[in-house]
């Protein structure tokens, strides 16, 4: 659900000019999506999304260079974050330990990615799996997750 606020976010602001939280929510009600003044605070946070002047002197909510990899990026450490608990790797193959339910999250986000060097990836309820090209990769793309 998160998600998908996030994307609505987004899209309300690169096509209407809101300038407060409050138009905000009542934007988002429009659209079903019912949250409140602190979700959407962290929201703005978490997106980064920042007020800049209008050519009428106001301010508006935009975000600056905005880019679909940006917003995968936040979405993917804030799962990182709340949810894995551990991640290793042998050979080319990593493996993401996280809390129950949470592993399809983790690895949809990764394949998301779409990096050249990741060949797939395979969830069960609290493991993910994730197969790389070589063991450099393994090595690497394990220490950045540790990172998240």
């Amino acid at each position: 659900m998160k998600a998908a606020r996030h994307r609505k976010i987004v899209e309300i602001i690169q096509n209407q000019n809101i300038e407060t939280q409050e138009e905000l929510a009542s934007r988002l009600r429009d659209f079903d999506i019912d949250a409140t003044q602190a979700t959407i605070s962290r929201d703005i946070k978490e997106l980064r999304i920042q007020k800049t002047p209008t050519e009428a002197g106001s301010y508006k909510y935009s975000i600056p260079g905005y880019s679909a990899e940006q917003d995968l990026d936040v979405r993917l450490r804030t799962i990182f974050r709340e949810g894995v608990t551990s991640v290793d790797y042998a050979k080319n193959i990593v493996v993401i330990k996280t809390i129950p339910g949470l592993a399809s999250a983790a690895c949809l986000a990764i394949d998301a990615m779409s990096y050249d060097y990741i060949v797939g990836s395979l969830a069960g309820d609290d493991t993910g799996i994730i197969i790389l090209r070589d063991d450099e990769h393994a090595h690497s793309f394990c220490l950045r997750l540790s990172n998240l």
